[in-house]
């Protein structure tokens, strides 16, 4: 499976699974109610999906133009660092604005979230690979 399609499906499954794991999580921590941590899941999600399209465009762009082109442990490390550590600049304002927390509680929490989510998305984009095979831009090119 290749393009947009590819590229729809991947951070459809990608969210969906993470808001069933991080809706109950929040409700532990925060006591909010699952509504409550539910609705701040799919916030999160929402971001994190915008955030995807963008970061993995950019990323395949840059993966097209390298001399190798398999997808190696570090470039999937590169890939679950590029891609978390941005996320996680763009939700702390969101999580001390909704949890009404300080930006350092903020900032615990999506370091939290950070370390759950570099194992998850580490694992999701492998597997996702495996079933789906790696974009056109992790392929190797065929020498003439």
């Amino acid at each position: 499976m290749q393009g947009p399609a590819r590229k729809v499906l991947q951070a459809v499954l990608y969210e969906g699974v993470a808001v069933a794991f991080i809706t109950p999580i929040l409700d532990l921590l925060y006591d909010q109610g699952m509504v409550y941590s539910g609705l701040l899941s799919i916030l999160m999600s929402a971001s994190a999906l915008a955030w995807n399209m963008i970061f993995n465009a950019l990323f395949e762009r840059w993966e097209a133009r390298q001399p190798q082109r398999q997808r190696t442990l570090s470039r999937r490390l590169l890939h679950s660092l590029g891609f978390e550590g941005g996320l996680t600049l763009m939700l702390l304002p969101l999580i001390a604005w909704w949890l009404s927390i300080s930006w350092w509680a903020a900032l615990a929490t999506n370091l939290g979230l950070f370390g759950f989510f570099f194992v998850y998305s580490l694992v999701f984009q492998w597997v996702f690979d495996r079933v789906f095979d790696v974009p056109e831009s992790a392929m190797e090119q065929a020498s003439h």
